[in-house]
This record gives C-alpha cells, structure tokens and sequence, in this order.
C-alpha cells in the first residue's frame, strides 16, 4: 500500500517537483494552470496516504487524559528533559484565544501567553491560516537562497520604523547577539583600523543597567543584570559595563569616547519588574552616545511590536531613537524568530560572511510573521491595546491591600509591585483560573496577555487576583 500510494505521488502528480521554465505569458498561465492540476491531484495522494499513516497531531488526541496522565508526563519529564526549568504543575493540552486547557480538563485565563509572545492569543485562524499555507508551499531554505517572505517581513519592519535595514535570527537572545557583534564591528570601522587585523583596537566597552535583562547566552548574559544567571558561568564575555537604570549621571560616568562602542537598553523593563524608562533618561543616553560615537541600541524583545500600546516601544519617548533595535518574542505569533534592525551607517560596517544563522528568516516562520504584523500594525487594533492596558491597571489599583505597593506599565505589559515575594499569588491566582509570571526580584506580578484579550476577561483576571492577593498573611 505504501508502495503503491508514492507511485502515485510520482505519476499523478505529474512530475511535482521538476522545475518549469517559460518565457512566454502564455508559458507563465500554462504553469500556473498545471500546478492548479497537480496540486489537487497531489491532495488526493496525501488524503489516502493520511488513511496509512494518520498525522501526528491526530495521535495527540489520543495520548491521555485525568490526573494519571498529567502524573505521568510531568514524570517523564523530569526523567528524560535537563531540568533547568522549575515548571508550574499542570500540562497543558490546547488553546484557544486568551484560553489555555489542561488534561484534567480545566480552563486557565492565560495573561502570560508563553512570556509576551502569543500576541494574537492561540490559534487565531489568521495566524494558523499562514503558517499551513506557507508549510505546504516552502517551508525552509536556508540563507543561501533569496526568499519573498523574507523581503515582504523585513519591508515592513522597516518601512514602519527609524531603520534602514533588518537581519534575522531565531530568539532575542540571538537578536541581542547578533548587536552587540554588529556595533564591536561598526566601532573598529569607525576608529578606520582594519576590523579583521586582530592586533588592532577600538572601542569595544557595551554598556547596559540594573535590571536588565538581554538573554542567556555568553554575550547577552553578560550585558544581564541578575548575578545568578551568570555566576556559573564565569567568566562571562568582558567588556560589559553596568549603570544604574534611569539614573544619567550614573550612565555619564561609564559611558565615555575612546571605549564605549555601545549602550543596551530596554525602554520598558519586563524581567526586571516592568519598568518604564523616564524620556529624560533615553533622550539623555541619545545624547551621551552621540557624543561619545556610540551606538545606541534598544532592546525592545518583550516590549516592541505593540506591546507598549504603540508598534514599536521608543514611539512612547518623543522622537527618541536608537540606532539598533532588537525584536523577537511575538513577531511570530509564536514561532522561534528574532530580528535586528538598524540604521544605515550600522548597516555599511558589516559584509557577508560576518555573521549568519541557518535557519533564521526562514519562509515559513517569516509568513507567520508578516500575518502577525499586518494585524497588530493597524492603528485601531494599537489603540486597543493602549485602552486595555488602562483597563487593566485601573483595576489592579482598585485592589485594597496593604502588600500593593504599585501597579505600573504601558500597553499590556503590566506589572502588580508587592512587598512580599509574588509567588504564592500567582499559584493562587492559577488555582482560580488564571495564570500569570513574576518579574522583579520575584515581587512583581507580570501580566502579559495577548493583545486581543478582552474586557470581560481583563476583568475577570483583576476580580482573580484580587482574590490572590487577599490571601496574603
């Protein structure tokens, strides 16, 4: 049968996978007519083959359910998984919109969305409608080919932003990477010594602040703020230099000409207790690096691409604009991608060859992402954002009680200040439907719900939460 089912492939199919090559427009409309032919004979072949084989995601279905099985999954993980993750107890099954399920059959109000990544909730039909279209055409290519989806994604990154140019990846961590290589690189250019004679220097020092957080890579951890994450791991990469956060005269001292090729920056903090920064300070650092000749880079993986209740985070500080931007988290709607974007003059300093990544901007996931843009950049849909981030906070401060010290943020990226660790009300508040992350130094309730989440439901998580907190001692 399975014999018989790929001959058919082959033969009905009509020679499927050889290219077709016509100069002529009537040539053109003859092959866009034989792939109509083929593609639903093709159809035919994959539906009998699906009786063979059913997919996979047929079997998920199938896989268990009740207390036993999310028992069992959560042991086998621990058996066959590096356990470098301290995991919420439950297994999550499916979703849909701002809703996740479990085995046991329980509904959870997600205001995490993977970490700020599910921005259009999940499976949005949209989303899911772009990813299977694009599967089924080319998925990946590597960066040796050219590919459409690739220049339609980085159009509009540009297009819609201060930068001249985008580079992709697979993670913001990788995005962070791939920046700080391009301004150690911009800088030796700019000091005019060959960048590839090893015995030369510039200016390589790379600024970033208290509370930070760029990744967990070798590069990126350095530029983190959290000792934890790094002490293992010593010696991190040098060259990092560390300031307070919103506080220039602290960033005057170590941001200085001759040294500094960089400063990163997040315009709202999200891992280090979603905190805001002041215009005065990202409008000072412009200063301090333009007279420094450093690049200012932002890093905007958690609050960029409306986030912020604005496309892009720095559109929240007065024209204010860095000369590198970092994005990743919901770009994809839920797909690995990372993007750098940057200007011009940054853009000369690197040639091919100087950096790259295999799977990065790949057709499908660039696809998925082009979807994503082209629903989160309508101007009604920001706007929406901005008034449920304001519906949210309004609410969190309505909550009486004396261990909230602070409710802050922008867009839907909100954060609940407790002066007690914040762990025991996200249990709680999962025990009650709904579920949220820490941030901080564990005392800040992060909520970062997908941007189509609704008003019933932001008020359900607020009544949720102050039932959590209230159970505080």
């Amino acid at each position: 049968k399975t014999n018989m089912a790929l001959s058919q492939l082959s033969t009905r199919g009509g020679g499927l996978l050889q290219p077709h090559h016509h100069s002529s427009q009537k040539g053109v409309a003859a092959t866009h007519q034989a792939v109509r032919v083929r593609n639903v004979q093709t159809a035919a072949v994959a539906d009998a083959l699906d009786k063979l084989f059913p997919p996979i995601s047929s079997h998920s279905h199938n896989r268990g359910s009740g207390p036993a099985y999310t028992k069992k999954v959560m042991e086998e993980e621990g058996q066959y998984i590096l356990q470098t993750y301290a995991r919420t107890p439950i297994v999550l099954s499916h979703g849909s919109g701002c809703k996740v399920y479990d085995y046991e059959g329980n509904e959870y109000l997600d205001f995490a969305a993977g970490i700020a990544v599910n921005a259009l909730g999940h499976s949005d039909p949209r989303w899911v409608a772009a990813v299977t279209e694009q599967a089924q055409r080319l998925m990946h290519t590597s960066n040796l080919y050219h590919t459409a989806e690739q220049v339609e994604l980085a159009k509009r990154l540009v297009n819609s932003s201060f930068a001249d140019r985008a580079f992709f990846c697979n993670t913001g961590a990788e995005a962070n990477e791939a920046a700080i290589k391009f301004a150690r690189k911009w800088a030796r250019v700019k000091a005019g010594i060959d960048p590839y004679d090893s015995t030369a220097t510039a200016p390589s020092e790379l600024v970033s602040f208290t509370g930070s957080f760029h990744g967990r890579t070798m590069g990126s951890l350095a530029l983190t703020y959290k000792e934890q994450y790094k002490t293992p791991f010593l010696p991190v990469m040098p060259g990092a230099v560390e300031a307070k956060y919103n506080d220039l005269e602290s960033a005057k001292k170590v941001i200085q000409k001759g040294k500094t090729a960089a400063v990163f920056v997040e315009p709202v903090q999200g891992e280090g207790g979603i905190t805001p920064s002041t215009a005065a300070f990202l409008a000072g650092l412009r200063q301090l690096c333009d007279e420094a000749g450093a690049l200012l880079v932002f890093d905007e993986v958690q609050c960029g691409l409306g986030r912020a209740g604005k496309l892009w985070g720095y559109e929240l500080y007065g024209g204010v604009t860095p000369d590198i931007m970092t994005l990743a988290k919901p770009l994809a709607g839920g797909l690995p991608i990372g993007a750098v974007l940057m200007k011009q003059h940054v853009a000369d300093a690197m040639k091919p060859g100087d950096h790259g990544s295999t799977f990065a901007g790949n057709p499908m996931v660039c696809n998925a992402a082009c979807a994503v843009f082209d629903i989160i950049s309508q101007p009604s849909f920001l706007a929406s954002v901005e008034a449920k981030g304001e519906r949210l906070r309004a609410g969190l401060r309505k909550i009486s009680n004396p261990h909230v010290k602070e409710v802050r943020g922008v867009g839907l990226l909100c954060g609940m200040q407790l002066d007690v660790p914040a762990g025991p009300v996200v249990n709680a508040a999962r025990e009650m439907g709904v579920l949220a992350i820490t941030a901080g130094s564990g005392d800040v309730v992060r909520l970062v719900p997908p941007l189509v989440v609704s008003d019933a439901e932001i008020d359900k998580c607020v009544e949720v939460l102050g039932k959590a907190v209230a159970q505080l001692q």
